[in-house]
């Protein structure tokens, strides 16, 4: 059955490769009792060298990174009782916003508010224009005066939230261990390209391709994760097998604000992992054209992988459509 529902799960993207909307992509599910399929086809670069992508190739995950590593890593660290969810990011980073320690609204941000994408920060800034040391890049963050709007999907979010955790462990975001397939760049093995940068003027393959989280040292709390199909699913699987703990379960199902959970995306009209799921469906997706789906009412996962800015992220690939047809014949073809 579960080879069925991958089957099925993988038409759209094989049509969108044959259209040439997208180079290569690969789709994977998963079960809560073990049981998993993969489908991949398409290439894993265009240039500068045609490579045929494989199962065993990294993808760069790009914002898949903040829930399979920034949230397990703060929700964590929140379990074992070294920071507090509804506490100020200050009991972690005291030096945030220092020289206006009274009037700084960034003082007031809790690891909660962050995690869920309830600020007043903006979705993104060009950090990497700002020079080229990370910690120097780090500093800027952290005293930087944010501009204020409503509450937007922010990478500023996650990347405090990165900086948190590395001042909480005292050790870079690289060192906490992960599972089999994930890993921050380089990754270990044949890595799919993405973008011809531009600013870096290179095609980026096996490097992260965020600007602000390579010039950031190439893992932040935003980006930087490379993960293999089996990586992904083995992450996935995790949460459905009883494996995962009550705490961090709770947490990522439990709706914080509207459309989000602690990290997360929760299912709403219209979200890329389409109509068909239960209303138990978390999930997240990257830039760079990947994506990760839980539906824990029917004890399911899958992973839509693609390269779709590869050479360039300015064309139109249809990859939110695509997402949402993968999801609905995932649960279609599951019954």
């Amino acid at each position: 059955m579960i080879e069925d529902v991958a089957e099925r799960a993988f038409a759209p993207a094989r049509q969108a490769i044959t259209d040439c909307r997208i180079p290569g992509a690969t789709v994977g599910v998963v079960a809560a009792d073990g049981r998993r399929a993969v489908r991949f086809a398409g290439m894993a670069a265009l240039m500068p060298e045609p490579e045929p992508l494989g199962e065993d190739h990294c993808f760069d995950l790009a914002s898949v990174s903040k829930v399979i590593a920034t949230t397990t890593m703060v929700l964590t660290l929140a379990e074992q009782g070294r920071l507090d969810l509804d506490r100020p990011l200050t009991d972690a980073i005291p030096d945030l916003r220092q020289y206006d320690p009274d009037g700084a609204a960034e003082r007031r941000l809790t690891f909660r508010d962050c995690l869920a994408h309830r600020t007043f920060l903006p979705a993104v800034e060009p950090i990497y224009t700002y020079g080229g040391d990370p910690e120097r890049l780090r500093a800027f963050v952290l005293q930087r005066e944010w501009r204020h709007g409503p509450s937007v999907y922010s990478d500023i979010n996650f990347i405090l939230l990165g900086i948190a955790v590395e001042r909480i462990t005292g050790r870079s975001l690289r060192d906490w261990p992960l599972p089999p397939g994930l890993s921050f760049g380089p990754p270990p093995g044949p890595a799919v390209a993405t973008e011809h940068c531009t600013w870096r003027g290179r095609v980026m393959k096996g490097e992260v391709h965020d600007e602000n989280c390579w010039a950031l040292g190439g893992a932040a709390g935003h980006a930087g994760l490379f993960g293999t199909v089996a990586g992904v699913l083995g992450y996935a699987g995790g949460l459905l097998d009883g494996s995962a703990s009550p705490f961090l379960l709770d947490a990522i199902r439990a709706r914080a604000n509207e459309n989000r959970t602690c990290g997360w995306e929760r299912r709403f009209a219209g979200w890329h992992g389409g109509d068909a799921c239960s209303d138990e469906t978390i999930g997240h997706t990257g830039f760079t054209g990947t994506g990760l789906w839980v539906d824990f009412e029917r004890s399911l996962a899958w992973t839509l992988l693609t390269n779709r800015i590869h050479p360039t992220r300015h064309r139109d690939t249809g990859i939110a459509e695509l997402r949402r047809a993968t999801g609905d014949a995932v649960i279609e073809a599951a019954g």
